[in-house]
């Protein structure tokens, strides 16, 4: 019986079945001829349900207006000209120009064509390797150097030779190498929609903003041109003794206060059009938007609403998050496969001659053939500390993976509630303005009646105009955030990408 310090301990079993482990896997693929080490990719479980939100969507109604009533279909499919529900022929217009000359966009597919070709250069790595070598030298032998009594010898010397050179990859390394790289450029292909949907976006929002600023200049305009009538009124009244000069004064501020909001919102249109020239790839100076009108721009009533789990599947970022996921995935197989031996076949046929007039006879061929291996024996835990930062690397983006999945979710919920809580800010603008409507005709008989003063009348006319202006910006608020909704949805854009592969494919058939 064994004493018991030479019995193994419980902690050095699992040790050595490591070790039998780590010997029987080469020996298991030498035998299968080989193996691709690792695991293999498997995507990430898919958010639950059916809702975004513990707290339930508010209505999406606006009762007391005129508003469309606008309706989510859980589970419809998002087109890939959603744009086209705003009923704008410009709007459609300066999307089709944004897709068309958008810089990024063309450097996003620029670099998607690079990753695939890299994809193909790291494929190659399979097959065989073939390549030719040739050479011819001029040459001086002396056999006095060698103690021997021989004059020089002078020669030329010709050779050409092709080798042949194939990479066992036994246990998968340059395999999961491909797979890593074939990752990355589904990264970009994702990338490329990701640009999209940002551009078409912006497209969209920056049109809407255009539209929503020129309604309230010129809602404001006509406050001030209210002041200005008001001031005159105010005036005649200081003149023909029935006000005070602090009446005229106060009358003067308030024009003064509604025309100093101009100046930021012509601001702000000049920035939204340069930003949409700028997005279409247009100086400024070249090319002029539309005119938008707040009011020719329909309001979607039909808006679609994927399942979370579908979510995961068509928004670009989450899907670029996966694919870098695979990659880092891929990259601990090439690490694994790091820690084993690598088997290099090689053949060469070639000829060597005095004379090229001899290449092509018996006496001038040369052949061999070869097998390395390269096995690491000690390299002072590089390697394996190499595949603890691969794994490591795989958490890290898993985490990444999970944090974006948790921020559509939370975009998704943002813009429903936001579209409830629109259609409620448009029911209380009207009720405002119906509000100040009727204050505006009682004061109007009160003020014809000799009650109430012409102050009071302009106080109550611009309660009006102030709840109309609100009224303005809650529609293009409504506007802006259903077009979010479409963006934090995806926007479509698998719809798109098979259409401009079927259009590109088009375009390459030559004609007959």
């Amino acid at each position: 019986m064994m004493p018991s310090s030479a019995q193994p301990t419980s902690r050095a079993k699992p040790i050595e079945r490591s070790r039998r482990k780590f010997l029987l896997i080469p020996i298991l693929c030498l035998a299968a001829g080989s193996c691709t080490l690792g695991t293999d990719f498997k995507s990430p479980q898919q958010p639950e349900g059916d809702s975004y939100d513990r707290e339930a969507a508010p209505p999406l109604s606006a009762p007391g207006t005129k508003e469309v009533e606008q309706h989510l279909t859980l589970g419809k499919e998002i087109s890939g000209q959603w744009w086209q529900l705003f009923q704008s022929g410009d709007l459609d217009k300066v999307v089709a120009q944004a897709i068309e000359g958008n810089k990024s966009l063309v450097a996003a597919e620029a670099t998607l064509a690079q990753a695939q070709e890299i994809v193909n250069a790291a494929a190659g790595a399979l097959s065989p390797q073939v390549d030719l070598s040739a050479g011819v030298s001029r040459n001086k032998s002396n056999g006095a150097s060698a103690g021997f009594k021989t004059p020089p010898l002078v020669y030329n010397f010709f050779t050409i030779k092709p080798t042949l050179t194939y990479d066992l990859d036994i246990f998968g390394g340059t395999k999961r190498q491909i797979e890593q790289q074939r990752a990355l450029a589904e990264v970009q292909e994702y990338q490329v929609a990701a640009t999209w949907l940002t551009l078409t976006g912006d497209a969209v929002a920056q049109a809407i903003l255009i539209a929503s600023t020129r309604a309230q200049i010129a809602t404001i305009e006509g406050i001030v041109e209210d002041d200005r009538q008001n001031l005159q009124l105010v005036t005649t009244a200081y003149n023909n003794g029935a006000v005070a000069q602090p009446d005229v004064d106060i009358a003067r501020s308030q024009l003064a206060s509604d025309r100093a909001l101009l100046p930021p919102l012509r601001q702000q249109l000049s920035v939204a059009r340069h930003a949409l020239a700028v997005t279409l790839g247009q100086r400024p100076v070249d090319w002029t938007p539309p005119d938008f009108d707040l009011r020719t721009l329909a309001v979607p009533q039909d808006l679609p609403l994927s399942l979370p789990s579908e979510l995961a599947r068509q928004r670009p970022d989450i899907l670029a998050a996966e694919a870098q996921l695979h990659a880092a995935n891929a990259a601990v197989g090439v690490a694994t496969a790091a820690q084993y031996p690598n088997i290099t076949l090689t053949a060469s046929l070639g000829a060597d001659a005095l004379n090229p007039g001899h290449f092509f006879t018996d006496a001038a061929n040369v052949w061999s053939l070869g097998a390395g291996l390269t096995a690491p024996i000690f390299n002072g835990g590089t390697l394996a500390a190499q595949r603890r930062a691969a794994e490591n690397a795989y958490r890290a983006v898993l985490a990444n993976y999970q944090r974006t999945v948790v921020q559509a979710l939370g975009q998704v919920a943002d813009s429903l509630q936001a579209l409830g809580h629109d259609a409620e800010l448009l029911s209380v603008q009207q009720e405002a303005i119906d509000a100040a409507q009727s204050s505006v005709d009682l004061t109007r008989i009160a003020y014809t009646a000799g009650t109430v003063t012409v102050l009071q009348l302009l106080e109550a006319q611009r309660f009006l105009e102030q709840a109309k202006l609100g009224y303005v910006r809650a529609q293009a608020q409504r506007l802006a955030d259903t077009a979010q909704l479409f963006v934090t949805l995806g926007g479509g854009w698998w719809d798109w990408r098979e259409k401009s592969r079927k259009t590109a494919a088009l375009e390459a058939i030559p004609p007959k």
